[in-house]
């Protein structure tokens, strides 16, 4: 009876990480939609200037290397933001091996330079919020080239059991931008304005909380479901679920909240 109870707790906590995978798909393919279709026309119809709308100091007249940094940081990070979940589906590795190598030679290589091109924009070209944002972002730059080193290495040495683990993590630090705002239009939409934090400055104690959590979170959360996923504790592993449920909770009203109220706006501009 207690192996079918935690066979039970298992295939729940399968669930529950797939239902996570599934939402955070959805809410990264309506999100890269925006980056394509805002960025893209604004591009195309010659109005870079409204870059600014969303990125302040994203286009500034003038400065063609640091525009084309910009823009190829927008482009890649839709591109990465569509090739990740790739990576992570089994049958798609199973089925189409070749596909995931190149895909995933193509994802490390376009992870590295985001960062490069990510710590240009806050350190040189200039960026919202104040210098505990940018160190936060900083980290996060640094965090996914490690993620990227060891995910290649592992590839190489085909320990792919290390391998997969490492390409998880490099897919959750590569989208800690894009939770980063899935926690910020979830926060607005709970409490219905600002709440500790200035938006005029974008600084604020729970700005400087979220911009560490973008990546803290959700790569403590996968270390927990690794040892849950192998653990015979029935608690770990019940703990683990409900911890997830609450995770996908969250991030499902924070992409709807960004979807309702700035992505599919800014589509249709």
């Amino acid at each position: 009876m207690p192996k079918l109870f935690l066979l039970n707790e298992k295939k729940l906590l399968n669930i529950v990480i797939t239902s996570w995978f599934i939402v955070a798909v959805v809410g990264q393919l309506i999100f890269a939609t925006y980056v394509i279709l805002f960025y893209g026309k604004a591009t195309v119809t010659g109005h870079n200037e409204k870059w600014n709308e969303v990125l302040p100091q994203g286009y500034v007249s003038g400065e063609t290397i640091g525009n084309l940094i910009v823009g190829s940081h927008l482009l890649l990070a839709a591109v990465i933001i569509i090739g990740g979940p790739l990576q992570i589906i089994p049958k798609v590795r199973e089925y189409a091996p070749t596909f995931h190598r190149w895909n995933g030679r193509t994802y490390v290589v376009t992870a590295i330079i985001l960062s490069l091109t990510g710590l240009y924009m806050v350190w040189v070209r200039g960026s919202i919020g104040g210098m505990i944002q940018h160190i936060s972002i900083s980290i996060n730059a640094f965090l996914i080239m490690i993620a990227a080193v060891f995910t290649i290495k592992y590839a190489m040495t085909r320990k792919f059991k290390n391998h997969r683990i490492w390409a998880i993590r490099l897919f959750l630090v590569v989208n800690g931008v894009w939770f980063f705002r899935v926690g910020l239009y979830f926060w607005l939409f709970i409490n219905e304005k600002p709440v500790g934090f200035d938006p005029k400055t974008f600084e604020g104690p729970f700005l400087y909380f979220l911009t560490f959590s973008q990546y803290v979170i959700p790569l403590s959360l996968f270390e927990l479901y690794i040892k849950a996923k192998s653990s015979s504790n029935k608690k770990l592993v019940l703990a683990t679920s409900t911890l997830l449920v609450i995770f996908t909770i969250i991030m499902t009203i924070g992409i709807f909240a960004a979807s309702m109220g700035h992505w599919l706006p800014k589509m249709k501009e």
